[in-house]
C-alpha cells in the first residue's frame, strides 16, 4: 500500500469513525461567517502541497490561512491555491512577514484583489528574534483595515487593554498568542487568556505556540472560542497523524469546557453516597 493511499485511506476512517461519536456542540460564528470547526489552520512548513491539503482535510478545518507574502497568486504556476477548494474552506489571508502598518495594509489590499476575501489576519512583527507583535502598529493597521471594510483578527499579545481597544476599534475577533510562534510552549499565560475572555465579547481565538494535542485541549478548555495553529501540525513527524489528533483534541476541549468540570477540592470525595449502607 503506497504512502498516498496509506495517508487518504486512514484520513476517510478516522473521519467516519469520528463522525459516529459526535456530540453536538456550538458553532463558532466570525464576523458574517459560521463554522463548525472551532481549529484553523496553516499552510506552510510542509513537505509538499499534496501533504498540506490530505493534513488540512484530516483536521477538519474550515477556515485555513495563507502567506499572502509568501504564496505564488498565479494559479497558472506551482501554486497552493491549486490545491485547495475555495468553496470548501475559507481564506484567511494573513500578513505575515510584514513589519510595518503600510506593508501590512497593502498585503491585505492585495490579498483581497486577488479574490481571497476580506477577512484578513493581520500581524505586525516588532521583534525579529521572537516574532512577538508590534501592538501599537497592530491597533493602527487594524483600525485602518477596518474602515476599509476588512473583517479583521488581529494577532496579538496577551494583553486585556490591547484586545478591548482592538475590539472597539471594530475587529471581528482577537487572537492573542499563547506563546511565542513556532515554539510548542503551549498557554503559557491561562490567566490572562482567561482574563480577555471576560473583558471581551468578540470571539477570542488562541494563535501560536501549541505543540501537541494535550495543549489544544487544555486551551480549548479554557472556554476560547477556537484555536489556530500550524507548526504543531506541519512539523510533526506524521503532519496527517497529528492533524487528525488535534481535530479530535479540540473537540474534547470544547465539549470539556461546555460540558463543565467538576470543582477542584484538596480533600477526596466518595463517588457513591454512604447513606443507606447495608450493614455488615
Amino acid at each position: 500500500m503506497d504512502s498516498d493511499f496509506k495517508n487518504v485511506f486512514f484520513i476517510r476512517f478516522f473521519l467516519n469513525f469520528s463522525d459516529d461519536f459526535k456530540v453536538n456542540s456550538s458553532q463558532l460564528k466570525i464576523g458574517d461567517r459560521t463554522f463548525t470547526s472551532r481549529l484553523i489552520v496553516g499552510t506552510g512548513k510542509y513537505a509538499s502541497f499534496e501533504e498540506t491539503r490530505d493534513a488540512i482535510a484530516a483536521s477538519g478545518a474550515e477556515m485555513i490561512t495563507l502567506a499572502v507574502r509568501r504564496i505564488e497568486l498565479d494559479k497558472t504556476k506551482d501554486s497552493i491555491l491549486n490545491f485547495l477548494d475555495p468553496k470548501t474552506y475559507c481564506f484567511l489571508p494573513n500578513t505575515a512577514g510584514c513589519y510595518t502598518v503600510k506593508e501590512a495594509v497593502m498585503t491585505c489590499q492585495l490579498a483581497r484583489e486577488a479574490g481571497l476575501g476580506n477577512m484578513v489576519k493581520v500581524e505586525v512583527i516588532g521583534d525579529e528574534k521572537t516574532l512577538f507583535p508590534d501592538n501599537e502598529a497592530t491597533l493602527e493597521a487594524s483600525k485602518v483595515l477596518v474602515k476599509d471594510g476588512f473583517q479583521v483578527l488581529p494577532y496579538c499579545t496577551d494583553d486585556v487593554v490591547l484586545c478591548k481597544k482592538l475590539e472597539e476599534v471594530g475587529c471581528s475577533a482577537v487572537m492573542p498568542l499563547a506563546a511565542p510562534i513556532g515554539s510548542g510552549l503551549g498557554v503559557c499565560n491561562p490567566f490572562t487568556i482567561k482574563l480577555i475572555l471576560e473583558a471581551v465579547q468578540v470571539p477570542v481565538i488562541v494563535d501560536a505556540g501549541v505543540g501537541t494535542a494535550s495543549d489544544a485541549c487544555r486551551a480549548m478548555e479554557l472556554g476560547i472560542d477556537g484555536l489556530l495553529m500550524n507548526t504543531a501540525i506541519a512539523g510533526a513527524k506524521d503532519p496527517i497523524k497529528m492533524a487528525c489528533a488535534m481535530k479530535a483534541a479540540v473537540e474534547c476541549g470544547r465539549q470539556a469546557f461546555e460540558a463543565g468540570r467538576i470543582p477542584k477540592k484538596l480533600y477526596a470525595s466518595a463517588s457513591s453516597p454512604l447513606d443507606g449502607l447495608i450493614d455488615i
